[in-house]
């Protein structure tokens, strides 16, 4: 009877963990920067080093898949626009830097070289329908599993916003 009592207790406690990890994950999602300073306390996170290529992920590479959303054709000006990739690099910071880096796997994929692994439209409807995208997208499935069923939070930006992002990309 009392193993009984033991086993139902550590079920319970392993459900509220779980519940609590999800809640920080959510809360996580969307900050402005990696590192919080809150009464004193200082915060760092330590990533690992992880480059990432495209046999890593484990995910298809389909640069014709242009993915779910309003975005159906996207030309590419030769020239990287400098203003508008500066934008994307301040924003980039802000929304997505606290689940993806540039050369690191972290919750989320690296974006160093993701134009050689997606199309600008895909990439474009990731950021700007997320949960779309995670509905239909045969990539976006398979990110999604491959980086342990962490979901992309929709950030709410605008088209201007996610094409400035986009154009950041371009210069990494």
């Amino acid at each position: 009877m009392l193993i009984l009592v033991y086993s139902n207790l550590i079920c319970r406690m392993k459900k509220v963990l779980v519940i609590m990890a999800v809640g920080a994950f959510i809360a996580s999602c969307g900050g402005k920067k990696e590192e919080k300073k809150e009464d004193g306390f200082k915060m760092n996170r330590t990533k690992k080093e992880v480059k990432v290529t495209a046999t890593q992920e484990g995910v298809p590479v389909d640069m014709n898949n242009k993915g779910i959303g309003s975005i159906k054709s996207l030309k590419l000006d030769a020239e990287i626009n400098k203003e508008l990739a500066a934008a994307g690099k301040t924003l980039f910071e802000s929304t997505c830097m606290v689940c993806h880096t540039t050369d690191t796997r972290l919750i989320g994929p690296a974006v160093n070289g993701i134009l050689e692994r997606r199309s600008p439209e895909w990439i474009m409807n990731m950021i700007l329908n997320p949960d779309g995208m995670l509905k239909e997208d045969v990539i976006a499935k398979a990110l999604f599993k491959e980086y342990n069923n962490a979901l992309m939070t929709n950030q709410g930006l605008t088209e201007e916003q996610a094409r400035s992002i986009l154009e950041y990309f371009r210069t990494l």
